[in-house]
């Protein structure tokens, strides 16, 4: 039968796992971010140039530019709840491992406690054997 402090130590394995999880997913996310800035910053060039080719088609980039920032919006709502979902996956797996390290504690001491009575058992049945009390009154 496993001892507490290996169950913990399994669930804080698992808890970092999904930690890291979270985490690829923000960078997921924080990657969208970034490509889509890039793109952003095309669409207003593009709007911004003396070009008759970009100005013919400037109404075009001004819908593509407010459909980029409702997708840039979007994304930032995902990625804020990609970093609390984090914060929490850290939090839960930091309380996790504190109460492991504290179980592999108290069961170290419960092991050294009894260690210590067999010491003071096998001292006792040393010291008062049965054929004493027999033999001698």
């Amino acid at each position: 039968m496993k001892n507490r402090s290996e169950k913990l130590k399994r669930l804080v394995t698992v808890q970092r796992h999904l930690e890291q999880m979270a985490e690829r997913d923000l960078a997921e996310t924080a990657r969208k971010r970034r490509d889509l800035a890039e793109t952003i910053d095309v669409v207003v060039d593009a709007m911004g140039s003396a070009s008759p080719l970009h100005a013919m088609f400037s109404g075009h980039y001004a819908s593509q530019l407010g459909r980029l920032a409702l997708k840039d919006q979007m994304l930032l709502d995902i990625q804020q709840g990609h970093e609390t979902r984090v914060l929490k996956e850290r939090a839960k797996g930091d309380r996790l491992e504190e109460n492991m390290k504290d179980a592999r504690v108290l069961e170290d001491r419960a092991e050294a406690d009894d260690a210590i009575y067999d010491l003071v058992d096998q001292h006792v049945m040393s010291k008062s054997p049965a054929s004493g009390k027999v033999g001698g009154s």
